[in-house]
């Protein structure tokens, strides 16, 4: 059957234009950086790490003796230990790995750009991402102005409920309002339910026409964001949107190792809560941190989602030299 299938299915996905478009995309996107100054560099795509976030999982690999390698499901990690070495302002494109099931939307191998800015915020990394993404789409997309809006604002409106104020029950109302079937196994769960708001109520109304941004999220997906005191308190993470596809998420980095070795133990007592495998946390990174990280904002895009909208593809696959199913 294998036989079958590899003698009528080895043509690419993508046709020659959008493998054009890719490669048309990267320079651009490097350009960008040159005239920045930002350096390309390169890190492992094998660690003794694996991720911790319980909502990620990383491919193992038998590469090497003694205990697995797995790949990297972002290079975050790796290139902070570069800023710690003090390289500066930094970039990368690579592909990175995830275990999750391929889709229109998704397939475990995909292209990523990650960078850092030292010195900003997550505001300031927010400019500096729509100023990237107008310069790699100049000609093959229409986009305006930018458009920023808080968290909660972006839930008031679309989901009419209060992502940091309200309780579990008023929220699990305002998305049965709205005609979104609520699983049983998570309509007591305030945290679950946010997600489920956002993923079929907020996002999809994001970026209509335009670059959107998102920010100053709930403190619970802080993930290596900063968190900052207030009424609500927030984490400094963003997420962008074009025609409610997400396209990035950044934080203004987190520097602190204890608070990140504390984040990275709830991970692993949520992981042991839900059954996941255990994990080893990557102590070189927080050795890093110990070090001393300057302060930075960072952001990771996903170049294929992107390449979609220039594109006009519905489906990664249609921008993929092969996707999953054709390896």
């Amino acid at each position: 059957m294998a036989a079958v299938t590899a003698q009528t299915d080895w043509r690419p996905g993508a046709d020659l234009r959008t493998l054009r478009l890719r490669a048309e995309l990267l320079r651009r996107v490097r350009h960008f950086f040159e005239r920045r100054d930002v350096l390309e560099v390169q890190t492992p795509a094998l660690s003794r790490a694996a991720t911790t976030d319980p909502h990620i999982h990383s491919m193992a690999t038998a590469a090497g003796p003694g205990e697995p390698r797995f790949l990297h499901t972002s290079p975050e990690l790796a290139m902070k230990r570069l800023l710690a070495a003090g390289v500066g302002d930094i970039y990368q494109v690579c592909p990175v790995f995830r275990c999750e099931e391929s889709g229109a939307l998704h397939n475990p191998e995909f292209s990523m750009l990650e960078y850092y800015r030292v010195g900003m915020d997550h505001h300031d990394l927010m400019r500096d991402v729509a100023d990237l993404i107008s310069a790699a789409t100049a000609g093959w997309l229409r986009l305006g102005e930018p458009h920023f809006v808080p968290y909660g604002e972006a839930f008031s409106d679309h989901a009419g409920c209060d992502p940091f104020h309200d309780d579990a029950a008023t929220i699990a109302a305002a998305i049965a309002a709205r005609g979104v079937d609520i699983p049983d196994s998570i309509k007591t769960d305030g945290d679950a339910l946010i997600d489920l708001a956002m993923a079929t109520l907020v996002s999809p109304q994001l970026g209509r026409g335009r670059l959107s941004f998102v920010y100053d999220f709930p403190l619970q997906q802080a993930a290596l964001a900063r968190s900052r005191p207030g009424d609500p308190p927030v984490a400094e993470r963003f997420e962008a949107f074009i025609d409610g596809l997400e396209l990035a998420n950044g934080f203004h980095e987190l520097l602190d190792p204890v608070e990140q070795r504390r984040r990275f133990d709830a991970d692993l007592e949520r992981r042991r809560r839900l059954g996941l495998p255990q994990v080893a946390v990557d102590e070189r990174f927080l050795a890093a941190l110990e070090a001393g990280m300057p302060a930075c904002a960072g952001v990771a895009l996903g170049l294929d989602r992107l390449l979609m909208l220039i594109a006009g593809a519905k489906t990664l696959g249609e921008v993929l030299a092969f996707g999953w199913e054709k390896v």
